[in-house]
């Protein structure tokens, strides 16, 4: 039985991965901004599961939702770094506060439970922390600059993270989901910038916080996510980085292949440097 910590649980695949781990008989700290939003999740399991209120940005919050999983089940075996919130912007027209506060978010927040968890996991030599990104760390689009860079900074320390713990008997995974049926376009979670310079009117502005977004049609189903990482884990070498979605999969092999092909093409130019 493993002990799961799971950042942003109140929709979509946080809270998806937080229903399966239960339904698997895992035990689990779920957490929300908002726990009457997961009160409904934790209904059954009232031996194998927590709620606790949690703000990824706010220090004392993170140290509250680490202690309460070592009290209530005395390891953690499993961190979720799930939360976190889109923001819609041309680079120019970005925010500086907004945009610090997706940083704080996306970035410094999952970074803070990193080093809560840490201690606990290296103290029994074992442990998984699984960072949620988002298949725009590996393909940006415009008006998404400022989200796809929280989420790109995540993946990249992620990769030099699992340098350094690896040895200790702790793995890291980065979760890249495609599109998903979730909320992640709605108002609570997709933040944006004022529209204010015109030039940007056929470019980022349509993609304007505003515009309302389909996601019906999208593959990602958020209550298979749960079943897609615990497969994953199962495996016997687990990945740096798992592509959720069929989407997702399509999506980075085609941006790898482009890559690679650019690369290919400048290796006479790379070499002007040399020598």
């Amino acid at each position: 039985m493993k002990t799961w910590l799971i950042t942003g649980c109140s929709t979509g695949i946080g809270r998806g991965i937080a229903a399966t781990v239960l339904a698997h008989g895992d035990r689990a700290v779920v957490t929300a901004r908002n726990t009457d939003s997961v009160a409904n999740v934790a209904a059954d399991y009232p031996d194998t599961c927590r709620v606790v209120s949690l703000d990824v940005t706010d220090a004392d919050a993170r140290k509250k939702a680490v202690s309460t999983v070592m009290e209530a089940f005395g390891q953690i075996d499993v961190l979720v770094n799930n939360a976190g919130h889109g923001y819609r912007s041309s680079v120019e027209e970005g925010d500086d506060a907004q945009v610090r506060e997706l940083f704080e978010t996306n970035f410094f927040g999952a970074v803070g439970m990193i080093k809560e968890v840490l201690p606990h996991m290296r103290a029994k030599r074992s442990g998984t922390i699984i960072n949620i990104t988002s298949i725009a760390a590996s393909k940006s689009a415009v008006g998404s600059g400022y989200y796809a860079a929280s989420k790109a900074a995540l993946e990249l320390l992620s990769e030099g993270l699992i340098q350094e713990v690896k040895p200790l008997g702790i793995d890291v995974l980065i979760v890249e989901p495609g599109a998903f049926r979730t909320e992640f376009y709605g108002d609570h979670s997709m933040q944006g910038a004022a529209l204010k310079i015109e030039d940007y009117k056929d470019t980022a502005w349509t993609r304007a916080k505003h515009i309302r977004v389909d996601t019906s049609g999208m593959p990602g189903n958020p209550e298979k996510a749960g079943d897609a990482i615990i497969a994953v884990l199962a495996q016997e070498k687990l990945p740096l980085r798992y592509y959720m979605g069929s989407d997702a999969n399509r999506i980075i092999t085609a941006t790898l292949e482009e890559r690679v092909e650019e690369i290919k093409a400048q290796k006479a130019l790379s070499a002007l440097s040399d020598g």
